[in-house]
C-alpha cells in the first residue's frame, strides 16, 4: 500500500495560476511561492470585502483517539466531492506546526486521495507565517525585556510579567526557566518559559484579525505583565505593535494550494484546538465565503473543543453563520471509546460499538444546540464490519441525522460522493438557526460552567480562589463580555484523558486563567494541559530524513 507520501508524489499538480483561475482570483493578486503555492494579495482581499458569502460548513469530529478520525482528509474529500458535482467550493485548512509533524503525526495536509499539496511544502516551512508569528512574540519578549534593562519606565513588575516566548517545536524542557543569569550586563534575572508557537497570543491574534489594521490594534492591546500597583502593561505601552505587525503584514495574505484533484484551498493560521481556539483564519475563510457558493472549513481536535470554539469565539467575533455541520468518526476509534484496546480493533465487536458510539452521540446533540444541522461522515476502514456500520447509522437516525460511509482516503472525492450530496441536502433545505451557545453579558465563571455543562456534561466546575479573584479582576478591567476559550484535553469531554465515552458528572478544574485581550478571549486551563507539549517516546522525527536524490523521507 502506497504512502501518503507516495500518493503525494505521483500526483501531477496544477501551476498554481490555474488553480487561482478556478477560485476566481486574477494572476494579478498573486504572489506566487514557487509554481504551486502562492499568496494572494491583500489589495484583492479588501476588495473582496462586502461581496455576496457563500455557504459555511463545519468539519468536526469525535473525542481523538490513536485508531484516528480523520477531520483534514474528510475536509478535503468532501471539498472535492462538491467541486466533482458542480457546486463551486473553496476549502479553507490550518497550516500545520512543526510540533506535531516531528512529535506525533508526522504530517497534517490529509492523507491517501484526500490530500492537499505540496504535501512536504506545506507541511514544513511553507511560506514562512509560522517562522513570522514566532518572530513577532519573541521581538516582544526581548523589547519587553530591553525595557527593563534601560530603566523600566513603565515600571513593569518582574515577578509579575505574563508575557512568555514561542517556539513551534514541543520541548518541555522550554516550559519554565530562568533568564537574565550571568551578570547586569545579561539582563535582569526572572522567570520566563516557552509556549507552543500555536498556543501563543499572537497566533490567536494573527487568526481573528479581519486586516491590517485590525492586526496591529489587537497586537497593541495585548497583556506583558503588571506593574507593582496592579496596572496592565501592553504592547503599545512597550511600542512594539508596530514592528510585530510589520513582521506579520507578508503572513496575513491567505496561502492559496491545491487538492491532488485540484480543487482550491486557502491554508492559513494554526491555533491548536486544545489550548488555542483551533480555527483557520478569519482573513482566509471569509475570502473564501466571497470566492465560493461553499466553504468547507475544519475545527481541530473534538467538537467539544474545536468546534465550540469556532462557534462561540470564532463566529461570534467575525459575524460567522454556519450553515451545516459534518461530525467525523471511524468505527475503529468507537470501538476505542467503548473499551477495545488499539491491538484489537480489527475484531469486529458490535457490543463495544454500541458502547462507543455514545461519544459521538454527544457530540451530534451539542452541535443541535448551536442550532447547526449534523450529517455524519463515518471514515471507511477495510476492517469494518457491516454490522457495526449499520449500528452507527441506526443510533444516529434515532438522533434524527444519517451517517454517510465515505471511502475518500482510497478513492478521493469519489469516495465523498455520498457524504456530499447529504450536505447539499442539509444546505438546501436551510434549516440552520445558528446561535453561540451563551450571552456575551453572562459572568466570565458562568460563561465557563455553561460550556462545562452543556458540552462536556460536568457536574461541577472547580474554580479556586485565586482564580476567581483573577476572573473578577479581568472584568473589572472591562474584559467581562469576551467568550471563554477552555484549554483541556482532547481525548475526553472531562479533564482526565482516560474518560473515553461520554462521561457525566464529572468536575472540571480550573488551574488557572489567562487574558489574552489582543484576541478578544479568557483561556481557562484546566487538568494537567500543557502549552508546550513534549515529544513521544519515539517522535516522528526518528523517521524523517532525506534519501539519496535529496527528497525528504518519513513525512505521513
Amino acid at each position: 500500500m502506497a504512502t501518503d507520501l507516495e500518493i503525494a508524489r505521483a500526483a501531477t499538480l496544477l501551476p498554481i495560476g490555474d488553480i487561482a483561475a478556478r477560485a476566481g482570483i486574477p494572476e494579478s493578486a498573486l504572489q506566487p511561492y514557487g509554481r504551486y503555492k502562492a499568496k494572494i494579495d491583500s489589495g484583492f482581499v479588501a476588495g473582496q470585502a462586502g461581496a455576496k458569502r457563500g455557504k459555511l460548513v463545519l468539519v468536526t469530529g469525535i473525542n481523538p483517539t490513536p485508531a484516528g478520525e480523520g477531520k483534514t482528509t474528510t475536509t478535503i474529500g468532501l471539498g472535492d466531492a462538491l467541486n466533482a458535482l458542480g457546486t463551486r467550493t473553496m476549502i479553507c485548512l490550518r497550516e500545520p506546526s512543526l510540533g506535531p509533524c516531528f512529535g506525533v503525526k508526522g504530517g497534517a495536509t490529509g492523507g491517501g486521495r484526500a490530500q492537499v499539496g505540496p504535501m512536504e511544502d506545506i507541511n514544513l516551512h511553507f511560506t514562512g507565517d509560522f517562522h513570522a508569528i514566532t518572530s513577532a512574540n519573541n521581538l516582544l519578549s526581548a523589547m519587553v525585556d530591553n525595557h527593563m534593562y534601560w530603566g523600566n519606565e513603565l515600571g513593569l513588575d518582574p515577578r509579575r510579567i505574563s508575557w512568555r516566548r514561542a517556539l513551534d517545536m514541543n520541548d518541555r524542557n522550554l516550559r519554565d526557566l530562568v533568564l537574565g543569569l550571568g551578570g547586569a550586563s545579561q539582563g535582569i534575572p526572572r522567570e520566563d518559559g516557552f509556549d507552543i508557537t500555536v498556543a501563543s497570543e499572537v497566533m490567536a491574534v494573527f487568526c481573528l484579525a479581519t486586516d491590517l489594521a485590525d492586526l496591529q490594534a489587537r497586537l497593541g492591546r495585548m497583556i506583558v505583565g503588571q506593574t507593582r500597583d496592579g496596572r496592565s502593561v501592553t504592547a503599545r505601552d512597550i511600542k512594539a505593535d508596530g514592528a510585530m505587525a510589520a513582521l506579520l503584514r507578508d503572513a496575513l495574505a491567505p496561502n492559496l494550494v491545491q487538492t491532488l484533484e485540484g480543487s482550491p484551498a486557502l491554508v492559513h493560521g494554526g491555533p491548536f484546538a486544545n489550548i488555542a481556539h483551533g480555527c483557520n483564519s478569519v482573513v482566509a475563510t471569509t475570502l473564501g465565503l466571497t470566492l465560493a457558493d461553499v466553504v468547507v472549513t475544519e475545527a481541530g481536535f473534538g467538537a467539544d473543543l474545536g468546534a465550540e470554539k469556532f462557534l462561540d469565539i470564532k463566529c461570534t467575533s467575525a459575524g460567522l453563520a454556519p450553515d451545516a455541520c459534518v461530525i467525523v468518526a471511524t468505527i475503529r476509534a468507537l470501538k476505542m471509546h467503548g473499551g477495545v484496546a488499539k491491538s484489537d480493533l480489527g475484531r469486529e465487536d458490535v457490543a463495544a460499538l454500541r458502547r462507543g458510539v455514545v461519544n459521538l452521540a454527544r457530540h451530534v446533540e451539542n452541535m443541535g444546540k448551536f442550532g447547526l444541522p449534523v450529517v455524519v461522515a463515518l471514515n471507511a476502514f477495510t476492517t469494518d464490519a457491516g454490522e457495526e456500520i449499520a449500528a452507527v447509522q441506526e443510533a444516529m437516525a434515532a438522533l434524527g441525522t444519517e451517517a454517510v460511509l465515505c471511502t475518500h482516503w482510497a478513492d478521493g472525492g469519489a469516495g465523498a460522493t455520498d457524504l456530499a450530496c447529504a450536505v447539499q441536502r442539509r444546505l438546501a433545505a436551510g434549516s440552520a438557526s445558528f446561535a453561540p451557545l451563551y450571552d456575551a453579558a453572562l459572568p466570565l465563571a458562568e460563561k465557563l460552567r455553561t460550556i462545562a455543562r452543556e458540552i462536556y456534561r460536568a457536574a461541577e466546575v472547580q474554580i479556586p480562589e485565586p482564580v476567581a479573584a483573577r476572573l473578577a479582576r479581568f472584568e473589572a478591567q472591562g474584559f467581562g463580555h469576551v467568550p471563554v476559550c477552555v484549554a483541556k484535553t482532547q481525548y475526553s469531554f472531562s479533564a482526565d484523558p482516560k474518560r473515553l465515552g461520554a462521561p457525566v458528572g464529572h468536575v472540571l478544574p480550573v488551574r488557572e486563567v489567562r487574558l489574552s485581550a489582543g484576541a478578544g478571549f479568557v483561556v481557562a486551563v484546566c487538568g494537567e494541559i500543557m502549552t508546550m507539549p513534549g515529544l513521544p517516546r519515539r517522535p516522528a522525527a526518528e523517521s524523517i530524513g532525506l534519501d539519496a536524490a535529496g527528497r525528504i523521507e518519513g513525512l505521513f
